[in-house]
């Protein structure tokens, strides 16, 4: 068993590609059995490959699961159910446990991976501050990654906070319980945005046999597999192995498991079992109707890249669903490019041009297609094995147009790693989870009728620009083209500073004929009038002031970041050191500017993002304990009905009544007594502290 490894938007063990296909086991009541080794063959033999456990598991459940070729995700357990940030005690006993867990298991092959948390409670995460809080998750994954590099770290996020996502993790994972497919694959594209440039993994998925019936519960996890799996999931995983479940005592009231509390098999194992081995089938007959329908040429146009273009054209070559044809168009090379490729890539078609730039090139190569779709990409892209597959997808869906990420490799150096995470990369600018305004033209496919209904690309565009140009085009002329966030490709960035800082001076002269062709698209001060968001690669997290969608009273089940210009791409941990930082910084602050001179002849940053203004410190701020468990929404509902309103939902506090307001957030424990933190901006009066103490209290 060789480690997991991200492999863009998926994983790998070795040299295959591996989708993870986990079920959660346990904790039980009375702990774990005495003996493993029957559960752990019958969740091999229904088709899992992983097991997810709510703690740091032990030597005997790791050899067990090992024996079976089960991996292991763990999970740290420490008290993020309270304000560990107030209670640095919690955070720093989080860090003990985590160090002492993994010592415990040291270089156990079977230990995947850690979740170092597990939703953290939405009104906490408000109480606490968003990214105070994210900070926290991210120092917990980056101790555990300088103990355990070998293994993958994450946390266990879900949809109440969206905005939660560690910059630092491998991989983003949610636990999403919707009962409808529809909802659910909707919510999956959505997740790919949130994940930006990792794997996506959904780390519990389940339904109630005790409320919904055995029947209903096998049916939704096997369409919930189907679904994960057509919609690009790295990995699925099932709640629960068992209906025995353990949480402050046996948990009766509600049966999510595969097997009944006997251990008897339920309808909803059959189903699993069946839905997993036809995962692979349902791939199958999906690339063979691609191949059918498909039709791809695969356009390449290069200009002196006879550095990267076997690289390039490899990849091609290893499409599981295979093009019609690979045209590489050649636009006046004086470096060798075309006598390489016809040397070493006969089987290629080559179009030998005078020197006349990228769009003349794309059109150059459309022209000489035979296919019915044009996908175009360039000599610096890589593109996954499963690229083309995963474009004939959102073809046969009906797209018009579509692409996907174009994500960077791993950086070798400093240079490479500042250059990643700065600004101006080629990025997809979404107006919804599926439709696209903007796709880059390193990874970007057409229809034939399409692209000759729209004009082509521009010959006016040499160098960059013309994907821009062309998307406009196309939408103008009512085409539709979808992001497919598994179709994509590596795309090399710079290697040095110096070649970053041309690449942006030649955008800003190719957005300076964009305004010239398309004026009401841009300011008047040259920025882009997106109708869409912005998506640079980096997970979707909140950040100083982002403006965050809570919900009035923070009670939104789905709470999200609103900023139309996503976060971009972290600084690869690996080289981050002052110098890297510097220089970020650095370039974070010239290259707008750099790029608005040659745009429009002014030196001037990223126009102001609209941003939510920090809460000013609280007047007040006390705790309320509940014998009963009384929590915060009891007792907001009490306030509404005593006459205080609804904050917005951006807003910072819950609740507000002749000029004050209040935030209340409640601290869940292992008992059934709940403390509730009140914080007050203004004087509430002593008849609303009495208010909460009777309501805490149950009068």
């Amino acid at each position: 068993m060789e480690p997991l490894r991200v492999d863009g938007k998926f994983f790998r063990s070795g040299g295959s590609r591996v989708e993870v296909r986990a079920v959660t086991y346990g904790p039980f009541p009375g702990g774990w059995p005495v003996d493993f080794a029957a559960d752990f063959e019958r969740i091999a033999a229904a088709g899992f490959n992983a097991l997810r456990v709510y703690g740091m598991p032990d030597q005997r459940l790791l050899d067990a699961a090992l024996a079976r070729g089960l991996r292991v995700i763990g999970g740290l357990v420490w008290g993020h159910g309270y304000d560990f940030l107030e209670n640095t005690r919690l955070l720093a006993a989080a860090r003990v446990a985590l160090a002492e867990g993994l010592r415990e298991v040291e270089g156990h092959v079977a230990l995947a991976g850690v979740f170092v948390a597990n939703e953290i409670p939405a009104d906490l995460v408000r109480w606490m501050g968003p990214v105070r809080v994210r900070r926290a998750i991210e120092g917990l994954i980056a101790l555990g990654r300088e103990l355990r590099p070998e293994i993958l770290w994450a946390y266990a996020n879900y949809p109440s906070t969206e905005y939660l996502e560690p910059e630092n993790a491998d991989f983003t994972a949610f636990n999403v319980y919707l009962e409808d497919e529809q909802p659910f694959r909707k919510y999956l594209r959505r997740l790919h945005h949130v994940a930006g440039d990792r794997p996506l993994v959904i780390s519990e998925f389940g339904l109630d046999s005790q409320r919904n019936g055995p029947v209903q519960q096998a049916a939704t996890l096997a369409w919930g597999i189907r679904a994960a799996r057509d919609e690009g999931t790295a990995g699925m995983t099932v709640f629960a192995w068992s209906d025995r479940w353990f949480a402050s005592g046996e948990v009766l009231d509600w049966d999510f498991g595969l097997v009944d509390r006997g251990g008897c098999d339920k309808p909803a194992l059959g189903a699993v079992a069946k839905a997993l081995a036809e995962a692979d089938g349902r791939g199958a007959e999906a690339m063979a109707r691609g191949a059918e329908n498909g039709q791809f040429s695969v356009i390449v146009c290069t200009r002196n890249g006879g550095a990267r273009i076997a690289g390039c054209l490899r990849a091609l070559q290893r499409q599981r669903l295979r093009p019609r044809e690979i045209l590489v168009v050649d636009d006046g090379s004086t470096d060798g490019t075309a006598d390489l490729v016809a040397a070493r890539f006969p089987e290629t078609g080559l179009l030998r041009l005078a020197a006349g730039g990228l769009s003349a090139a794309r059109n150059a190569g459309a022209r000489a297609a035979t296919g019915e779709l044009l996908a175009f990409t360039d000599d610096d892209c890589e593109a996954d094995e499963n690229w083309l597959a995963g474009l004939a997808a959102a073809f046969e869906a009906g797209a018009d147009a579509a692409g996907g990420p174009n994500l960077p490799p791993r950086p070798a150096t400093a240079a490479e790693a500042v250059v990643t995470a700065a600004p101006g990369a080629p990025s997809h600018v979404m107006l919804d989870d599926v439709e696209a305004e903007h796709l880059p033209g390193c990874n970007f496919a057409v229809r034939r009728t399409a692209y000759f209904a729209a004009g082509g690309f521009d010959p006016v565009f040499t160098t960059a620009g013309d994907d821009v140009d062309f998307c406009w085009r196309l939408r103008d002329h009512g085409f539709r083209a979808a992001f497919v966030p598994t179709a994509f490709v590596w795309h090399h960035r710079r290697p040095t500073l110096r070649g970053y800082l041309r690449q942006q001076v030649g955008y800003g002269k190719a957005e300076a004929l964009l305004i010239a062709r398309h004026p009401e698209r841009f300011t008047a001060a040259g920025d882009a009038k997106w109708d869409g968001f912005v998506y640079s690669g980096g997970p979707l997290r909140a950040v100083e002031g982002s403006i965050l969608y809570h919900g009035p009273m923070g009670q939104a089940g789905y709470q999200g970041v609103c900023d139309r210009m996503q976060p971009l791409r972290p600084l690869d941990a690996r080289f981050d050191t002052p110098w890297a930082r510097g220089c970020l910084a650095v370039l974070r602050w010239l290259q707008p500017r750099l790029r608005a001179w040659f745009r429009c002849g002014r030196w001037h940053g990223c126009a102001a993002a609209t941003a939510v203004r920090a809460m000013p410190p609280a007047d007040f701020e006390r705790g309320i304990w509940s014998m009963t468990g009384t929590t915060r929404d009891e007792m907001l509902a009490v306030l509404l009905a005593g006459g205080w309103q609804p904050g917005g939902e951006h807003d910072g506090w819950d609740v507000w009544k002749d000029g004050c307001r209040l935030l209340l957030a409640t601290e869940r424990g292992a008992g059934p007594g709940t403390m509730t933190r009140v914080r007050a901006w203004g004087d509430p009066g002593r008849a609303a502290w009495d208010l909460l103490e009777r309501t805490a209290g149950g009068g």
